[in-house]
């Protein structure tokens, strides 16, 4: 099998934007950084939660804010916001791509907190993120992610984060018709399997486990970090 080919990207970033990224201590996080180091001067508020890896940093124009913090309220993506923002005189751009997908329990055997903790996390918290930025944007954009098992209800031992990801594509178009008249738009982007990490870290998955994985894929592998980040 071939090397799968990176685009040729190069950010469509305004000089001095001002862009938080939270979950960018990810595969595709560290990925979209690395991006926007080969753009123009800008300032980039890394967010990583509890992962003890920060994100790394590389000689260049641009300004990088490393960011920890978890995200449990409205509260705490609201102080998030306004921290990143103070710090860099402002807010250009929010990319949401922290989440969370549970332990592999079929939906029979979860708890109502278990239930909870997913919702929390892939469709509460995106929005208190995205309803403080918006509040402090004169003009911008967001970008929420979705993913591809949310339009056929998921696994059985990944309900909860499937329909959390479809509400959140809900979000993407009720917060765009809101926030067109001021110049902010708000994208989602729904992917399928990405070899960012998340099913080893989260799951237990095995290589052999992504090795049939990747064979339900038509191009029988999974996405690069790098292809999500462009």
């Amino acid at each position: 099998m071939s090397t799968p080919t990176f685009p040729d990207w190069s950010p469509q970033v305004d000089e001095n934007a001002r862009i938080l990224i939270v979950g960018a201590s990810g595969g595709i996080g560290r990925a979209l950084v690395s991006m926007l180091r080969k753009g123009p001067a800008c300032t980039i508020g890394a967010h990583r939660n509890s992962t003890p890896e920060p994100v790394a940093t590389e000689d260049g124009p641009q300004t990088i804010l490393d960011l920890q913090q978890g995200l449990h309220s409205d509260d705490d993506c609201r102080a998030l916001v306004e921290f990143f923002s103070d710090a860099a005189g402002g807010i250009d751009g929010l990319v949401v791509l922290s989440g969370f997908i549970g332990r592999g329990e079929h939906w029979r055997d979860l708890s109502g907190e278990q239930w909870e903790q997913s919702v929390q996390a892939n469709l509460n918290i995106p929005f208190f993120l995205a309803r403080a930025a918006m509040e402090r944007m004169e003009s911008g954009t967001i970008l929420l992610t979705g993913t591809e098992s949310a339009l056929h209800g998921g696994s059985p031992t990944s309900l909860p984060y499937g329909v959390s990801k479809r509400g959140t594509e809900c979000l993407v178009q009720g917060l765009a018709r809101e926030g067109a008249a001021r110049g902010v738009t708000v994208n989602g982007v729904r992917m399928g399997y990405i070899k960012s990490g998340a099913h080893e870290r989260w799951l237990g998955k095995s290589p052999e486990d992504m090795k049939k994985r990747a064979e339900m894929v038509l191009l029988k592998r999974g996405g690069e970090p790098e292809e999500a980040a462009a």
